[in-house]
């Protein structure tokens, strides 16, 4: 079986199980990334992660927690096959050249070389997800778990495509996805085959067990979080603003804004959230993923 088609399988299986653990964990950090800036005086409308989960819960049941996921699910398969096998790709250009395993520096580029064809793929499926996820946190103060104004992901597509510039529309926030993307890609998969590593002593990383792999997964996904966090912030607050009325001029007037009115807190709401969610999912999606290659043969 060609190198390709074991990522492409080994990716999808990744992207799966990282989804499954991980949406709900998602929907609460966009939750908390897009809530309206409070009136002076007037608390937010979610003091923090777990009033937004209680709420979510009260207002829309557990499906609350999985809102959203329909679009990822169908991308998801695509997104991680495309995010594995450029690095494959990757990995096999740059051995070609010197015949040694990687290094980690090399990894590196692996990651960010992976980031940039992701990119594509991660900004319309997250225009989506996020117009979605932030309807109840958006909605008019006075409705009752928030104004519905999509039906779903086909419905959300739709109206952007005809409202909101065509094609271009599904791209708004691409500034901001890249420059999650290329260098959290480049951080996760860097330390990933470097914990790799330490744990197999140098040796062959081939026969590591699952927990080790779990436990770089994990750390893997929390240092994608930890490097580009802020860029994450500006992605959603972009993708979720009014076409019409923009409250937002582009990434850096994004940026400033929410520094100005926020402070660097700002920059970091949901970040409890993503980290929960970062390291039990990329667990999961690495350990799928290895899992799946190494029964690929």
């Amino acid at each position: 079986m060609g190198e390709v088609v074991k990522d492409l399988a080994a990716g999808t299986m990744g992207g799966v199980a990282q989804l499954v653990v991980g949406h709900p964990f998602d929907t609460i950090k966009v939750k908390l990334q897009s809530q309206p800036t409070p009136l002076p005086g007037q608390p937010p409308k979610f003091s923090g992660a777990i009033d937004a989960v209680k709420r979510t819960l009260s207002a829309e049941g557990a499906a609350g927690l999985y809102k959203g996921m329909g679009a990822p699910l169908a991308t998801v398969a695509a997104f991680n096959a495309v995010l594995f096998t450029v690095r494959g790709q990757m990995e096999t250009l740059l051995r070609s050249q010197s015949g040694a395993p990687l290094t980690v520096s090399q990894q590196v580029i692996c990651g960010g070389g992976a980031g940039v064809a992701v990119s594509f793929l991660a900004c319309p499926t997250e225009l989506i997800k996020c117009r979605l996820q932030a309807q109840s946190a958006l909605g008019d103060a006075g409705s009752v778990g928030g104004a519905v104004k999509y039906g779903g992901p086909l419905d959300v597509a739709k109206r952007v495509l005809r409202s909101e510039g065509g094609v271009r529309g599904l791209f708004k926030g691409l500034v901001p996805t890249m420059a999650r993307e290329i260098p959290g890609n480049a951080a996760m998969f860097g330390v990933y085959e470097a914990l790799k590593q330490f744990f197999a002593g140098g040796q062959d990383t081939s026969g590591l067990g699952r927990g080790s792999l779990i436990v770089a997964g994990g750390l893997g996904g929390a240092a994608f979080w930890g490097f580009v966090y802020p860029t994450d912030v500006v992605k959603s607050v972009i993708q979720v603003d009014d076409f019409k009325n923009p409250k937002y001029s582009g990434s850096v007037d994004a940026f400033k804004k929410i520094l100005a009115s926020e402070g660097v807190k700002g920059l970091y709401k949901g970040f409890g959230p993503a980290m929960g969610r970062s390291i039990p999912a990329n667990a999961a999606c690495f350990l799928a993923y290895e899992v799946t290659r190494s029964s690929l043969g």
